[in-house]
């Protein structure tokens, strides 16, 4: 069963209406009791840092996906501000993120963009692999993602880097660590391509 998490940001239909499509069980969670047959866990993401955790904080979530995610090592994949969040801290916000993952979030340089609209970070873009992962099976060549965002995971550890794209320059757009994942892009926008990374994800 994967488990979308529901705390007042994302588009968690669009996820639920992907797994239906694949005919994969997915179930959306909104109060803590529903994540007991979790097997996997989405956690989806968009607007501000702050306002993010705020409203995870909120929904009475935070400790069970700390239990769950970093004691019972459920699998789980950050979504965009949900990838953001698995940080220590972002330079969008002051409050401190979930710290699932070594890094923190700073702010895309535009004086490095030659792009009419140099931020956000809007529309598709080439996503290149950088080392092995199921997370890409299957999308290891011309796979291109949706981004919408003008802040970055930037990771302490080069080993949690799956995937880089390129804007204005190299940057990361997916991380794994254990069973931490997380990707900048959104892949419940992405048709084929994201269908075929949440797939892979369920299939972990």
């Amino acid at each position: 069963m994967i488990a979308i998490i529901d705390y007042g940001l994302g588009n968690v239909k669009a996820f639920a209406n992907v797994y239906y499509r694949l005919n994969i069980p997915s179930v959306i969670v909104k109060q803590p009791s529903d994540l007991k047959a979790a097997k996997k866990i989405i956690l989806p993401g968009v607007g501000s840092f702050d306002h993010a955790m705020q409203l995870l904080g909120k929904s009475g979530l935070r400790q069970v996906l700390d239990e769950f995610v970093l004691h019972h090592h459920v699998p789980v994949l950050g979504i965009c501000v949900g990838m953001q969040m698995l940080a220590r801290s972002s330079e969008e916000g002051a409050l401190p993120g979930l710290g699932w993952i070594n890094g923190d979030v700073k702010e895309m340089n535009p004086s490095t963009l030659m792009h009419r609209t140099r931020l956000p970070h809007m529309g598709w873009n080439d996503v290149h692999p950088t080392q092995k992962s199921m997370l890409f099976e299957g999308l290891e060549q011309n796979a291109r993602f949706y981004f919408l965002h003008s802040y970055y995971f930037h990771v302490h550890n080069n080993d949690d880097v799956i995937a880089v794209t390129d804007y204005g320059g190299l940057f990361t757009c997916a991380i794994n660590s254990g069973n931490i994942f997380g990707v900048q892009f959104h892949p419940e926008k992405s048709h084929q391509y994201g269908s075929q990374l949440l797939k892979n994800f369920a299939e972990l």
